[in-house]
Parts: C-alpha cells; structure tokens; sequence
C-alpha cells in the first residue's frame, strides 16, 4: 500500500529551530508558545521555511510563521473567504496587539 503521508521524515520544531537567527529565535518562540495557548486544538505543521498553525484535524490554518534575519512574516486568516492579513515584526516590538489578532483569527475560522 503506498503512503502519501509519513511521519518518519516529518520536520519537527528542533530542526526548524536551527534556521532562526538568534536576533528573532526568542520572539519565535514566544509566538509559537502562544498559539498553542489559544487551545488544545491548535495543529504546528513544519515546513520547510515556515511554520503554519491550524485548527484541529481540518487544518484551518490561522497563522503562517515565516522567520526573516531580523523580522518574522505573519500571514494571519480569519477566513478562507476573505485575504489574508499580512504582519512584520521585530524583535523589539510589543506583541499584545499581534497577539490579539492571533487569538482572534483562532477563534473566528472555522
């Protein structure tokens, strides 16, 4: 029987991990520890240049993480209706407003 999906070769976090630079690695982290706050339900799919956070098992993602040098590119979806909502930011910036759009967008798709 052939498998389309195997999670022996599957990319976890460390090996992701080693790709951020060290300027923007704590910022990552920080927003990746809270988009498993927002519920038990939150999927992390690595890939290769980014990571992408679902709701549940029909992978209706809410967040796109994609590391830069010194920025982290989001691209947050509230619906697959309408566009995504694209966000930079850096190290140094205060993330409440980030976050209230990430917890948002987790509690609006569906």
């Amino acid at each position: 029987m052939n498998t389309f999906f195997s999670s022996e070769n599957k990319r976890t976090y460390n090996d992701f991990k080693k790709q951020i630079s060290p300027q923007i690695q704590s910022l990552f982290d920080s927003l990746r520890d809270y988009c498993f706050s927002l519920g038990s339900n939150v999927i992390e799919d690595v890939r290769m240049h980014r990571i992408v956070f679902c709701k549940s098992i029909t992978f209706r993602w809410f967040v796109d993480m994609e590391p830069e040098q010194d920025t982290i590119l989001l691209k947050i979806q509230k619906s697959r209706k309408e566009p995504h909502q694209t966000i930079r930011i850096k190290a140094d910036e205060n993330l409440d407003q980030v976050k209230d759009f990430l917890r948002d967008a987790f509690n609006t798709i569906h």
